[in-house]
């Protein structure tokens, strides 16, 4: 029997992925110093596509139409209080969605991307620390970034 030829997989037909994005927050030195710079560290599970900047608060997760964002929160100090209050991005690419874990008080946002990007589109991630009532916001942007190797690249 002759072997198969394989069709190419075509980009626009892969399956949307969904990507988490998780804000590891050091609360007592934030509430300490009184700002997130220095203690955030972001991370997402896209890694493979081409994600860049983890551990920083400059995070550029690579996404693509269709993709579902899920936004995160886990404190190094488990004994004080870190919530994601918001997370602020253009509406023509994002709309999030804030919700609740079942049977707990613990929040995450979700959100699907609307349109593939051709430029980084920073958001802005507000956090709710200790008793404090104002939300602390990083002075550093993450982003999100149109997929890698679709072969606009300079060759």
């Amino acid at each position: 029997m002759p072997p198969r030829n394989r069709q190419p997989e075509r980009r626009s037909t892969r399956p949307a992925r969904p990507v988490t994005i998780t804000a590891v927050v050091d609360p007592v030195a934030a509430l300490a110093s009184e700002n997130l710079d220095g203690n955030l560290y972001l991370y997402d599970t896209n890694r493979p596509a081409g994600s860049t900047g983890f551990g920083t608060p400059e995070l550029h997760s690579r996404v693509r139409k269709g993709d579902t964002l899920l936004w995160n929160v886990i404190p190094l100090e488990c004994e004080t209080y870190v919530s994601l209050a918001d997370v602020e991005i253009d509406p023509q690419i994002a709309e999030p969605t804030q919700k609740v874990y079942p049977g707990t008080d613990i929040v995450f946002w979700t959100a699907e991307v609307k349109q593939d990007l051709t430029e980084p589109v920073p958001y802005r991630l507000s956090f709710l620390l200790g008793t404090v009532t104002t939300p602390f916001t990083p002075s550093g942007r993450p982003a999100l970034s149109g997929p890698a190797g679709d072969g606009k690249e300079a060759q």
